[in-house]
């Protein structure tokens, strides 16, 4: 059975740039074998109804930043969709009561592309791609995760591309070593994951030590929870934790 995985995305340059956590995503990548599907649930993604995109065809590669060098605007990642796998995410939500709709325009946007372009440059796995609210509290989030557990009996991976620490304010650019708040915040977050600690990660803007500054919004702490609750190992692994810019987090855990 496929594990399910949470992976920080990084920036946007994470697509250039060759180093430990680039070489990380390229061996989990041939780890992990090839799948017959991937869904991720990406954090550059917002909507109050949960969208799943529907199609079959090569995606459009979103380049939704502004300000990178100009070879990040030029690259693509032709991936292909599954309506098959999308009408599977429809109806698994429909029966528990979550609402859920199909997007056949929408492409890849870079908290999709820049992971999987990592793990599987060949861009030969069928992907769906869906959208996260940040309304729902982190509890329901997990439960989203949970609907989709089956999906990795049927050789899916289920992604959660986000980040721990993510505050934009506080990158700073050029730094390799990190600052002590975003640390203290991911040691608290590694040992609360690994012990299954629900009750305490659900509430962790009010146990977590920096939880404001590391997650000013929730968007990119969301598909941590969405991962969790699709995982079905007894212990979460923490795979990878470097960071870049002082305090972006480049966590992954395996669930």
């Amino acid at each position: 059975m496929v594990q399910s995985l949470f992976l920080a995305h990084g920036a946007p340059t994470l697509a250039l740039e060759e180093n430990a956590y680039t070489r990380f995503l390229e061996e989990l990548g041939r780890k992990m074998g090839k799948p017959d599907a991937v869904v991720i649930f990406t954090a550059h993604w917002i909507s109050p109804v949960l969208s799943v995109t529907y199609r079959d065809d090569a995606y459009e590669t979103i380049h939704d930043f502004g300000g990178f060098q100009e070879e990040l605007y030029a690259m693509e990642y032709p991936a292909k969709g599954s309506t098959e796998t999308a009408s599977r995410l429809k109806n698994i939500f429909e029966q528990v009561g979550i609402p859920v709709k199909l997007d056949s325009s929408r492409g890849l946007d870079h908290g999709s592309w820049v992971v999987l372009r990592r793990m599987y440059p060949a861009a030969d796995i069928p992907v769906v791609q869906v959208s996260v609210n940040p309304a729902l509290p982190m509890k329901e989030q997990y439960f989203i995760g949970e609907c989709i557990r089956q999906l990795r009996e049927k050789d899916i991976l289920l992604i959660g591309s986000g980040g721990t620490v993510h505050n934009l304010f506080s990158i700073e650019w050029g730094r390799r070593t990190p600052v002590s708040w975003a640390v203290e915040f991911d040691d608290w977050l590694v040992e609360k994951v690994l012990a299954k600690d629900l009750d305490a990660l659900f509430h962790y803007d009010q146990y977590a030590p920096h939880a404001r500054r590391a997650v000013p919004t929730p968007e990119h702490f969301i598909p941590l929870f969405i991962a969790m609750g699709s995982g079905g190992r007894e212990t979460p692994e923490l795979l990878h934790r470097s960071y870049d810019f002082g305090s972006l987090s480049h966590i992954c855990f395996s669930f």
